[in-house]
């Protein structure tokens, strides 16, 4: 694996090849992106493609990767931009694009702006809680989140992020009604940390969240779009939130293996099934019906 940095006029980008470039077989690289999770998690998905050409990025402003356009928001038409410019540094598209979570929804914005960058996408479950039938309910639910993480700081926080992923079913008042998350019922400390800027748990990100992909841009691309969710995520946000776009799309989600980190191998704690993740990664890569 060798590191690079795309040094572009509002940020510097860190970016992790795995395999020759140009690509030994003739194939496109396969990206790999989140949000906001850089490349550290895709570490255990790209072991299994040792057959590929894989590149992992770090979004700008996380991970290696250093902002100076003065901002700490993430937006996903800006990190579109960057993986636009990796693409065209990279000199090999286009590119298959598998992108998770927030990676999923940059990835949609790249395919709107930039079609011509990527030949297949996999957007493995973009919250985008604007496509809910709920979305109302999940946006108190998301504030909720901050609150907590505003007041207490990460391990409150994160407590109540964790209950707003696993709650299952819209988010009704019954949700509401609970009192706040508990950080020593999921092994988090209670003291303050003193943070305030953590991506997720801030509002930081909420652009990324609030993003609704111009349906008609993404119907009339070149681009194969294959929305997939992990078997364990249908019923919770981000598996309702990738049902609800594949609907958008007139498609069916595709169901992968295991859950919202199903290919990562404990990088981030909650380990999946990497290998069955990739296996079905593979397998999708590889229909060309």
């Amino acid at each position: 694996m060798e590191t690079r940095l795309l040094e572009t006029p509002e940020a510097d980008i860190a970016y992790d090849v795995y395999g020759p470039l140009p690509t030994a077989d003739g194939r496109p690289p396969l990206l790999m992106i989140g949000q906001p999770m850089d490349a550290s998690g895709f570490v255990a998905l790209a072991s299994h493609f040792p057959d590929r050409t894989v590149v992992a990025y770090d979004p700008r402003g996380l991970g290696r990767s250093t902002r100076n356009d003065g901002r700490v928001d993430n937006s996903p038409l800006v990190q579109a931009a960057d993986v636009h410019a990796l693409i065209e540094a990279l000199g090999a598209g286009p590119v298959e694009l598998f992108g998770s979570s927030g990676g999923a929804i940059t990835a949609l914005a790249l395919v709107v702006t930039h079609p011509q960058d990527v030949s297949t996408l996999v957007a493995h479950e973009p919250p985008l809680i604007t496509v809910l039938p709920d979305a109302e309910a999940a946006g108190r639910a998301q504030a909720w989140t901050r609150d907590a993480y505003v007041a207490k700081g990460f391990g409150a926080g994160m407590a109540q992020f964790i209950a707003m992923t696993s709650w299952r079913g819209e988010f009704t008042e019954e949700y509401f009604a609970q009192p706040a998350a508990d950080p020593a019922q999921f092994g988090l400390p209670a003291e303050d940390d003193g943070s305030r800027d953590d991506p997720l748990l801030s509002d930081h990100s909420w652009a990324v969240t609030a993003y609704r992909p111009d349906v008609g841009s993404l119907a009339a691309a070149p681009t194969r779009i294959v929305i997939a969710v992990g078997e364990e995520s249908l019923g919770v946000m981000t598996g309702r939130t990738a049902v609800a776009v594949a609907e958008l799309l007139g498609q069916q989600a595709t169901v992968f293996p295991s859950h919202h980190g199903g290919f990562m191998g404990g990088e981030y704690g909650y380990a999946g099934r990497p290998e069955a993740f990739a296996h079905k990664l593979r397998e999708v890569l590889e229909d060309r019906r």
